[in-house]
């Protein structure tokens, strides 16, 4: 029979993941709005993530890393307002292989120790497939169980750590969305006054973050690095209009036709700009070439995979119909929406502590778009079992 939580000032949630930063993608802004209105909140890093990406080799080593993820993990729960963290150390990127046991253990120790009425992890396909989030999924499954029984784990007995039952077990659960990260940058670029110059440090923490947000399915479309070489004709006046670039490296020409069929240069570009967003926003073909004046590195975002066969030219220029008209989620298994639009800032920020993965600053991005990328956090009630609902 399901329990009844006491009010939210009463609560003890306990959050149990495999690496420092999942905390924050899969249940950021949840944990905060619980934070500011009393909870307690505990998160559990069953890893230093010492098997991640080192994005800064001016912050971390190979033979460091996992130090310095378990400091950035404790800054970025202080950032959400979590009560207590542990990060254990177990390998990264061979959960999977540790005796299962002895992390069951470990979690049903913590269950007991903590008695949260709360618990939340990851679902069972890992939000997409990581073979360590796939066996934290598993092991806190079996464990929030086992800490009910009382014919189990006598050493904890003898510590004092009595059989508890939680009140509910939530898995993080990330919904296919039909939003294109590419159209909610047309849309912020058009809306600026002056043409937008992003630092080196934006387009870094811009590869990264549409990497992941695709990762994570809060955007469909696709980015790609692509490199040009000196003279190479980038877009060409007339053609299609469904791709946005960003110059990650390198400087542009850009020329426009004539009346008596030559070319005029009406721009030039570097370093940090953006370009073809003005025929996405408008709907029209492109209203300019643009040539590699050097060898160019752009960043593009695309609706989808580009061919390997693509036709290119002005006689091909009907702009394709863009799928960002369909705003619905596909919510799938999910029981429970969380709207946390208003604790995204303490979200960004808890992610921005992640500095050895994420190059980013927490104003990098606009509001507006990480509200509508991050402004809904979704979970499976796993017990007891209920329907969706919408929460806040």
């Amino acid at each position: 029979m399901s329990q009844t939580l006491p009010p939210i000032h009463e609560q003890r949630i306990l959050a149990i993941f495999a690496h420092p930063d999942d905390e924050v993608f899969c249940a950021g802004g949840t944990l905060a709005f619980y934070a500011l209105h009393g909870a307690e909140i505990i998160v559990i890093s069953a890893t230093k993530g010492q098997a991640g990406q080192i994005q800064n080799m001016a912050l971390a080593r190979r033979d460091t890393l996992g130090d310095v993820r378990k400091k950035e993990l404790y800054a970025s729960c202080q950032r959400l307002g979590v009560s207590h963290v542990e990060c254990w150390d177990y390998p990264d990127g061979a959960l999977a292989r540790v005796e299962r046991e002895r992390v069951i253990g470990d979690v049903v120790r913590a269950i007991r120790q903590y008695q949260p009425h709360i618990v939340i992890t990851f679902g069972e396909d890992g939000a997409y497939g990581h073979p360590d989030h796939v066996a934290i999924h598993q092991v806190v499954t079996e464990a929030f169980h086992l800490a009910a029984q009382p014919d189990n784990y006598q050493e904890l007995l003898e510590r004092g750590l009595m059989p508890y039952q939680a009140y509910r077990l939530y898995y993080s659960y990330f919904p296919h969305r039909h939003e294109l990260l590419l159209s909610l940058l047309v849309d912020w670029l058009t809306s600026q006054e002056q043409r937008f110059f992003g630092t080196p440090e934006f387009v870094a923490g811009l590869s990264i973050f549409a990497r992941e947000s695709r990762m994570l399915n809060y955007v469909k479309d696709f980015s790609e690095v692509r490199w040009y070489t000196q003279g190479f004709c980038i877009l060409e006046q007339g053609e299609a209009s469904h791709e946005l670039f960003v110059i990650l490296s390198g400087n542009v020409d850009v020329y426009q036709n004539t009346e008596n069929g030559s070319w005029k240069k009406v721009n030039e570009l570097t370093t940090g700009a953006f370009f073809g967003e003005l025929g996405i926003a408008y709907k029209t073909p492109r209203k300019a070439h643009v040539v590699a004046r050097d060898p160019v590195t752009c960043l593009v975002f695309s609706p989808s995979v580009r061919s390997d066969h693509e036709v290119r030219g002005p006689t091909h220029a009907a702009t394709p119909e863009q799928s960002h008209a369909e705003p619905d989620i596909d919510a799938g298994a999910a029981t429970h929406v969380i709207d946390v639009r208003d604790y995204i800032r303490q979200k960004v920020a808890a992610l921005a502590a992640h500095q050895t993965q994420f190059a980013m600053t927490e104003d990098m991005f606009p509001l507006e778009i990480l509200e509508k990328l991050f402004g809904d956090e979704y979970f499976v009630r796993a017990y007891p079992r209920r329907e969706l609902e919408t929460l806040l």
